[in-house]
């Protein structure tokens, strides 16, 4: 279930993959079929190495190259909205959001509404947050490479040891979701 705002632009981008490596699957089996018919083997008939057909393989390396190129350029807008445009962290809720071996804390801001002051609230594996709301995650890891992943928000990003990365999502539903280390 997609409960973000951004999810559904990952969806269909993530389903238009799938089409696209769904269609050329089934081209090659069938291609492979027809060989297999075509060029069986027969009495009389002597096999024949044939050494690189470099038109050919130009080919068959500039489609897949044109394919992925028009997919970067045609999920363009949706990295830019999910990478780069992050909510100001005053119209945001802000969690600093730290990896280590089993388990990640999370840090809210207290009454006053700053984080790093003795009011602040910490939780362990349990993230609470607004609806409607833009979060920001300031993603830490205190030991190796984490990978903090919420499928059901359609968000992945890498913890790594000595940074601080950035991600956010808008969450448009409520309910109870897993939070996962995908690392």
């Amino acid at each position: 279930d997609n409960v973000s705002t951004f999810g559904s632009q990952i969806d269909k981008t993530f389903y238009l993959i799938l089409a696209i490596t769904t269609t050329v699957f089934f081209l090659v089996e069938i291609i492979l079929l027809v060989f297999l018919i075509k060029y069986r083997s027969r009495p009389g008939r002597k096999a024949a190495f044939i050494h690189g057909h470099h038109t050919l393989e130009i080919i068959w390396t500039i489609i897949p190259a044109c394919i992925l190129v028009w997919l970067a350029l045609y999920q363009r807008h949706s990295w830019i909205e999910i990478k780069q445009n992050f909510p100001a962290e005053k119209d945001a809720f802000v969690v600093e959001t730290s990896g280590q071996q089993f388990e990640w804390h999370f840090k809210y801001p207290g009454l006053d509404k700053n984080l790093g002051t003795a009011d602040d609230i910490e939780t362990i594996n349990q993230l609470h947050v607004p609806v409607n709301v833009p979060v920001l995650l300031k993603i830490r890891s205190k030991d190796v490479i984490h990978s903090f992943f919420l499928p059901e928000f359609r968000l992945k990003q890498d913890a790594v040891p000595g940074l601080t990365i950035p991600a956010w999502f808008k969450p448009i539903k409520t309910g109870v979701f897993d939070i996962a280390c995908a690392e």
